[in-house]
Formats: C-alpha cells, structure tokens, sequence
C-alpha cells in the first residue's frame, strides 16, 4: 500500500467519512480489516447510472482499460455489467 492510500484511509478515520473511495486492493483490504466502508471507480459508475447521470457504464469501463493502467478482471467485468443492468 503507497502513501496516498494510507493518508486517506487516516483521513477518513479522522473525519468518520460515511465512505472511502478506494481502488488498490492491499488499501481496500487494509480500510474493510479497520472497518471502514469503501467503493471504488467502478462501484461509483454503477451508482451513477442508477441515478440517471450516465447511460452507460460499459463505454466508460473500456475507455478506462484502453486508456491507463486501470485493470479488471473478466469476472468483474462482467459483475459490473449485470449490477448496472448492461450486456456484454
């Protein structure tokens, strides 16, 4: 776990932050062990489309993976596609 993730699980412990938006998996692992509710990128696209904000979440998840280092397994892939009510 890096140093920004470390400094923003502290901070939402200091602020009792109701959520922490978090995607490294040694920091998501680190915030739930301390009890800490998280979501991620993805799990915010999910939300997002549920209110209406976007219509699609799929094109989104492919500019990501086509455009940085971001990374998800097919399994996930396909988990954010059904949650977001989306085929493949």
């Amino acid at each position: 776990m890096d140093r920004g993730e470390s400094e923003a699980i502290l901070l939402s412990q200091q602020l009792q932050a109701d959520l922490l938006l978090i995607d490294e998996r040694r920091g998501r692992a680190e915030a739930q062990r301390l009890g800490i509710r998280i979501t991620g990128l993805l799990g915010i696209l999910v939300e997002v489309k549920r209110k209406g904000l976007i219509l699609s979440v799929k094109p989104l998840m492919d500019q990501l993976i086509a455009d940085s280092t971001f990374r998800i397994s097919p399994k996930l892939y396909e988990l954010i596609l059904t949650m977001a009510e989306e085929q493949a």
